[in-house]
């Protein structure tokens, strides 16, 4: 073989790395360059150039292809071959286009175009369909894509066949064109497959999870973007476009700050591989992140920067998708301004962008009101994903209320929620069912917004149960068995003891990157049958199944605070005030408590009296009907975390909380399976040890202490017993609240290891700092150790919300005992217990106070 053949042989070798094995390609590439200029050979460097820049395409880093294609078109020219020159320019374009330079990408399509004929002409055209669907102008893109497939299938190009059909699917995607969509991308994976390119078909995987995270199926699009993660790191692909569909999913799951971790890494990684295109677009993920959170300042200011970056990237479909978050964070509005919005989305053709559109205008654009609603309702009620589904029927409540139809509003906005609790029935896992709600806010703040209106206590009741804890209500059904799971739960366990033996403080990477394993394996599981909640207990049925006892609901809409009374069957609502100023008198409490454990403890219990003091005029003395009858709590927001047995009203009277009055209902009309009793001590804790044997003592039954409470013997004794007492080291997650645990003799127990269990005790006693406290979502969902074990079907827990000290919670829990081994409800004995505790030291008392009991509290457990 010549010299020039061998150098044209590697030039085309190099081609054909660089497409199936990119992360392979460059010294291969660079080979060809240096063989190709030996011989003066400048078609051969036009094609090793062009491999190369290929190279860095397929591996993200934008700036270095474009400088090895710019080679290649030169040398292409030099060589008098408009062919050579024109497929570099279409590999140019795409570059350029990544780094958000649409005009010029556009510019380099449209020569190219005119340098080719033929085939590549037909690639070429392909090429100018994905720019214009990345630009955003999606009608124009699919007329280009239908030119072009003919052409490129007639001449068997399976290669270009392919690319072109990935990005005709994800453009088809953006308009919910879903089955198409995913037939474009199954022949796209099966013609990659077929030749061998094994990144293609990687890339081709994540943009299916792409479809189905706007399908709204979370469970299928994580599988998918697990398998692309999988196969594009493996063959070398960067990961910044996958990381941008991860938060798309994130988002649309309501996983606020997970969502907003993600956006940020996006953000970094297309930085770095200088594809400028992406980074507005993930910034606006940031601004969504954040507007979901509830932290409109800064998703405003996203929104704003992301605006300008489309507006300069000639992305004018993208930058009205921008604003329309700035306008719904708060921005500045005027009716101009909005209908502009409306008009750049309707154009568009991004459904749910165009409905959300919609909704602002119709707050914005009064004198067109009506008409953005009907649209919206018309466009979106009956077709489209779950949430977009919601969202018509939310325009289809306002509109029905802007008619003066209260109940065709209320009935509106029941369908909507209707369709929102069928979706969250088909998720398998806790933490997506619970940050599902946040796509319920709107719709249930409408209702209880117009029940207020009416006055009436009956409808105020039920619309605040429709907005409350509704997905601890599905049915409970333990989860088939998962090998893999406890697997992940073992490794898992022994990395945290590693890391304690070390005495490692922080969490390592390698116990992040495990946890995000468990979240992502657990959130692919599917729903089980059970459906959705029940609906909101009726008044007579909650008064009945109350008997003496009182109940006390409150509620909080518009930043004020109210409150509703169940006595004797009496309902009655009255206005609390400001929702943040009894914020601010609840968040005292802990505080002053924790001080009561250090030196000097005269100040804090002061603080604490006080606080305590007006804590309960705010809460609770406007209801006198409440007098000294034993009390159901339903709290909200901050309200979970209060310490009840300090406020002075309700100090030796037993009080329960429950997460909503219809759980509590439920909790306490159905029956529960009985077994013996179960004691069990964590390592670390002296006081523990010694707590353990008196209580189990008490119980005449011997308790696991040292090596034999382990994570094994602890779920054995759950899933048999009826009357758990558990002490041990407890930890509440606030970033990942189902990882939060006690801490055993080979490790922590989690919420995971609680979900598995086929059934949970009658009753739970915690021992262990914050077990209590749950995290508050949306809707007052809440996620933790004790929402657990409610929501696996305990009728009662007794733990503490506060941070508990190991020697001094001894007294409590013996006295606590003691009545519960009498037969003495858990409610009563825990107010009893506080009661007798009210004159010892500072800190015992703190260490009793933080007690509170969830869930039914009036069942005696043995």
């Amino acid at each position: 073989m010549s010299a020039a053949a061998t150098a044209r042989a590697l030039a085309e070798r190099a081609m054909r790395v660089a497409d199936t094995d990119p992360a392979r390609a460059e010294p291969v590439a660079a080979a060809a360059v240096r063989a190709a200029t030996r011989q003066g050979d400048p078609a051969a460097a036009a094609l090793a150039e062009r491999a190369w820049g290929q190279a860095h395409l397929q591996t993200g880093r934008m700036d270095a292809a474009a400088r090895h294609l710019r080679r290649s078109i030169a040398h292409g020219e030099r060589a008098g071959s408009g062919t050579l020159a024109g497929e570099a320019r279409i590999k140019l374009a795409y570059a350029l286009l990544m780094r958000g330079r649409t005009a010029a990408a556009l510019a380099e399509i449209d020569a190219a175009v005119r340098q080719l004929d033929g085939p590549s002409a037909a690639k070429a055209l392909g090429q100018r369909a994905v720019i214009l669907s990345e630009s955003g102008r999606l009608d124009e893109a699919l007329a280009a894509f239908a030119a072009a497939l003919p052409r490129l299938r007639a001449v068997g190009d399976d290669l270009s066949v392919a690319r072109l059909l990935a990005n005709r699917g994800n453009l088809l995607a953006h308009r919910h064109a879903f089955d198409a969509a995913v037939a474009d991308l199954q022949e796209s994976a099966r013609l990659s497959r077929a030749l061998g390119r094994d990144l293609a078909v990687g890339i081709v995987v994540e943009n299916l999870g792409f479809v189905e995270t706007l399908r709204g199926d979370v469970p299928a699009a994580l599988a998918y973007l697990d398998r692309a993660e999988q196969a594009i790191t493996a063959h070398g692909g960067h990961l910044a476009v996958l990381l941008q569909d991860r938060c798309q999913l994130l988002l649309s799951a309501g996983l606020a700050a997970e969502a907003a971790q993600v956006a940020e890494r996006a953000v970094a990684a297309y930085g770095r591989e200088r594809r400028e295109l992406r980074v507005p677009e993930t910034r606006l993920m940031q601004a969504q992140a954040a507007f979901v959170a509830g932290d409109r300042p800064a998703a405003a200011a996203h929104a704003a920067r992301a605006a300008r970056e489309f507006a300069r990237q000639g992305r004018p479909e993208w930058a009205a998708a921008a604003r329309l978050t700035a306008l719904r964070a708060g921005a500045p509005a005027t009716a101009p301004r909005v209908r502009a919005v409306v008009a750049a989305l309707d154009a568009s053709s991004w459904p749910a962008a165009a409905v959300e559109a919609r909704l602002v205008a119709a707050r914005v654009d009064r004198r067109h009101a009506r008409d953005h609603l009907t649209q919206a309702a018309a466009a979106a009620r009956r077709r489209g994903p779950a949430t977009l589904r919601a969202r018509g029927w939310f325009a289809e409540a306002l509109l029905r209320l802007d008619g003066a139809d209260d109940a065709g509003a209320a009935a509106a906005v029941r369908a909507g929620l209707r369709i929102l609790d069928d979706h969250a029935a088909a998720l398998g896992a806790t933490d997506l069912r619970v940050h599902s709600a946040a796509h319920r806010r709107e719709l249930t703040e409408l209702g209880l917004r117009m029940a207020l209106r009416d006055g009436r206590p009956r409808r105020v009741l039920e619309w605040a149960e429709r907005g409350r804890a509704s997905r601890l209500e599905y049915r409970s059904i333990r989860p088939p068995d998962d090998p893999r799971l406890a697997e992940l739960l073992a490794d898992l366990r022994g990395i945290v003891l590693e890391e304690a033996r070390a005495a490692g403080k922080a969490r390592t990477g390698r116990q992040v990157a495990l946890e995000r394993l468990i979240r992502d394996h657990t959130r692919q599981r599917r729903g089980t049958p059970g459906g959705p909640p029940t609906p909101p207990v009726p008044p007579a049925a909650l008064a009945a199944a109350l008997g003496e006892w009182a109940l006390v609901e409150y509620l909080q809409l518009d930043g004020a605070l109210h409150g509703l009374t169940l006595v004797d069957g009496r309902l009655r609502l009255r206005p609390l005030g400001a929702a943040q100023r009894v914020a601010e008198l609840a968040e005292r409490l802990p505080f002053a408590l924790r001080r009561l454990t250090r030196p000097g403890p005269a100040a804090a219990l002061l603080l604490l009296r006080q606080a305590a003091a007006r804590l309960d005029e705010a809460l609770l003395a406007p209801f006198p009907e409440l007098a000294d009858r034993p009390l159901v709590v339903v709290p909200t927001g901050v309200l979970h975390g209060v310490p009840w047995s300090v406020l002075p009203s309700r100090a030796g009277r037993p009080v329960t909380v429950a997460p909503s009055a219809t759980l509590w209902h439920a909790t306490t009309t159905r029956g529960f399976a009985t077994g013996g009793v179960a004691v069990a001590a964590g390592p670390g804790l002296p006081g523990a040890h010694a707590e353990a044997h008196e209580v189990a003592a008490l119980h005449g039954t011997r308790p696991l202490v040292d090596g034999a409470a382990t994570v094994a013997a602890v779920l054995d004794a759950l899933a048999s017993a009826g009357l758990v007492h558990l002490a041990a080291h407890g930890r509440l997650s606030a970033e990942h609240p189902l990882f939060s645990d006690l801490s055993l003799a080979d490790g922590p127990l989690v919420v995971y290891d609680l979900e598995q269990l086929p059934r949970v005790p009658h009753t739970v006693v915690l021992a262990a700092c914050e077990s209590g406290r749950s995290v508050v979502s949306t809707g007052d969902e809440l996620l933790g150790l004790g929402a657990a074990f409610i929501g696996r079907g305990a009728a009662q827990l007794v733990a503490s919300v506060l941070p508990v000290p190991d020697a001094e919670t001894a007294p409590l829990m013996v006295a606590l005992h003691k009545a519960l081994a009498a037969g003495t409800p858990p409610a009563e004995a825990l107010a009893g217990a506080q009661l007798g505790l009210a004159g010892a030291d500072p800190p015992a008392l703190a260490a009793a106070a933080g007690f509170v009991c969830l869930g039914s509290g009036r069942e005696a457990p043995l």
